[in-house]
């Protein structure tokens, strides 16, 4: 997957929800520079407009609308507005998530409710928007999945792993129903990633600790996210439907932590 920026989606139409910062900027920066006209959505509008600033900065073409992929009449909105703007729809990319560390003893229903619907039900309310203007000319549908439920666990995040793992569900049984429109559905299931999201654990372990397992010996960049979604967007990947794409650097390789001694 190269990082040279050919044009490989000039003339294409995108939307990618959760814009504003980490995995979701860089998808929309590196689609932009493509040649993509992005629709970044986003639930905080000062972070969804600086990654249109950035993209117009570059020379790309960028439109921000704020959307909380968790309310179906907000995901809703923002295709009716991307497909007003642009005319046309190819590309989607669910990258919005919700991440909290609950104990299932302890885990109250707001915390449930919030990260299984901007993770999971965001995946449906989107595809049924998106439907009939990608069956025009066919197109993508991509969702940011996670090692995390589908291939591994992690303790106090049960609501997470479940999420993740009904993403891949989705993804598989979409792929199925939509291929005779000629929509593809695809995911990436980054491991462990350097965004603010992982401020957090880097704090209490340590960035050395949490790379010692990780066979690439590094955290992944969010660039290593968006090229691989750039792979999946393209017209490189019209034969590849119902799949997901593991970026970890092997961390879910080694069947015990010895091997990496």
């Amino acid at each position: 997957m190269s990082t040279t920026n050919s044009g490989r989606l000039a003339g294409k139409v995108a939307i990618v929800t959760g814009a504003g910062q980490g995995i979701g900027r860089a998808i929309a920066e590196r689609f932009a520079a493509e040649g993509a006209w992005v629709f970044a959505a986003n639930r905080k509008a000062e972070q969804g407009e600086e990654t249109v600033a950035a993209m117009r900065a570059a020379g790309g073409q960028a439109q921000f609308v704020r959307t909380d992929v968790g309310e179906r009449a907000s995901v809703e909105a923002l295709v009716q507005t991307t497909v007003a703007s642009a005319g046309r729809l190819d590309i989607v990319v669910h990258n919005a998530a919700a991440f909290s560390r609950d104990p299932l003893e302890s885990m109250d229903d707001e915390a449930l409710e919030r990260v299984l619907g901007v993770n999971l039900k965001a995946c449906f309310y989107l595809a049924r928007a998106v439907i009939a203007p990608l069956r025009v000319r066919g197109g993508r549908i991509l969702v940011t999945s996670s090692i995390t439920g589908p291939r591994v666990a992690m303790p106090n995040t049960a609501h997470y792993g479940a999420s993740k793992g009904g993403v891949n569900g989705f993804i598989r049984s979409a792929a199925l129903e939509l291929a005779p429109y000629g929509i593809t559905v695809n995911g990436v299931e980054p491991g462990y990633i350097d965004t603010p999201a992982m401020a957090a654990l880097k704090a209490r372990f340590g960035e050395q600790a949490l790379v010692r397992n990780i066979p690439a010996r590094r955290l992944g960049s969010a660039a290593d996210i968006a090229a691989a979604m750039l792979f999946l967007a393209s017209d490189e990947s019209a034969y590849i439907t119902g799949q997901t794409i593991v970026v970890d650097g092997g961390s879910t390789l080694p069947e015990s932590p010895v091997f990496m001694a």
